[in-house]
């Protein structure tokens, strides 16, 4: 990602400014195809709602076009599974999202201000008990499930968008690329679609805060490991445990403003593991 000046500095100069020229181009190119993609998967899953997958995979067929178009190559995406500093990351991938829950909706159980109501489910025993079991059952099949449309995502903005940004001398591209993945889902919150509190405004505040400080998380992901699985991987386990579980068990009139991902308590509690994530220092992988 840094040129080596020690050697030949104008060389080494030229180098910089073209692969910051080529980068530029590929956000401009990237963007140009996003914008209508992104409007297509909105209006077709409006109507069907299968279609939130195209939706999902807008970024991703952004930068594979893009990459078409400008004859990039694909080694970048950087399928490669990453060895060792990919496992290392694994319990970030299965513990944050539950750590998150707990804390957020732990914290709004107890309180009172969230209603915690076991839904109706196969399984007849003890509520805690069935909160465990779908806990389980979606931290497997629905992580799996998830990995087709977190595939797609993180392809185009962590695999794409994030590493191009940073070969463009984009100014803070972690945080920049966070705003960008949190306008992009707006237009879903506006409409009431997705999760929105009493107060759109606030709920759409929260909901930045939590997108960009998750999309910081990721980034560190697929940075520090040179490879974009971490992400699709934690991707998907939060999209199960967070949606399919903690919301599943969460009713009352203000759920919504206290937990989802545009709750108070789960961008308090993003925003503080985001945070304790940049603590420490990042070596950045080979992209």
């Amino acid at each position: 990602m840094r040129t080596n000046f020690s050697s030949t500095p104008a060389i080494g100069l030229n180098e910089e400014k073209e692969r910051i020229r080529l980068a530029r181009r590929g956000l401009l190119v990237f963007f140009a195809l996003l914008v209508p993609l992104t409007v297509l998967g909105y209006v077709l899953a409006m109507k069907i709602e299968i279609f939130i997958l195209l939706l999902m995979w807008a970024p991703g067929l952004a930068s594979i076009f893009t990459r078409l178009v400008l004859h990039e190559g694909f080694k970048d995406i950087s399928l490669r599974f990453g060895g060792r500093r990919t496992l290392k990351t694994w319990p970030v991938i299965l513990l944050l999202p539950i750590v998150i829950g707990l804390i957020a909706y732990g914290l709004a159980w107890i309180t009172g201000l969230v209603d915690y109501v076991t839904p109706d489910t196969l399984m007849k025993a003890h509520p805690a008990v069935i909160f465990l079991g779908v806990l389980l059952l979606q931290l497997v099949v629905g992580s799996l499930e998830g990995l087709i449309g977190g595939a797609g995502e993180e392809i185009g903005w962590r695999g794409y968008m994030l590493t191009r940004m940073i070969d463009a001398k984009i100014p803070n591209p972690m945080l920049i690329s966070g705003i960008i993945w949190g306008v992009w889902h707006l237009p879903v919150m506006i409409f009431g679609a997705y999760y929105s509190g009493p107060i759109l405004a606030l709920s759409i505040v929260l909901f930045m805060i939590s997108v960009t400080s998750f999309s910081c998380i990721l980034g560190r992901l697929r940075l520090t490991t040179g490879s974009v699985w971490p992400a699709i991987f934690l991707h998907a386990t939060w999209n199960a445990v967070i949606q399919d579980v903690f919301d599943a068990f969460s009713k009352g009139e203000n759920a919504l403003l206290w937990t989802g991902e545009s709750g108070i308590f789960v961008a308090l509690a993003l925003l503080g593991a985001a945070l304790f994530m940049a603590r420490k220092p990042m070596n950045v992988r080979q992209l």
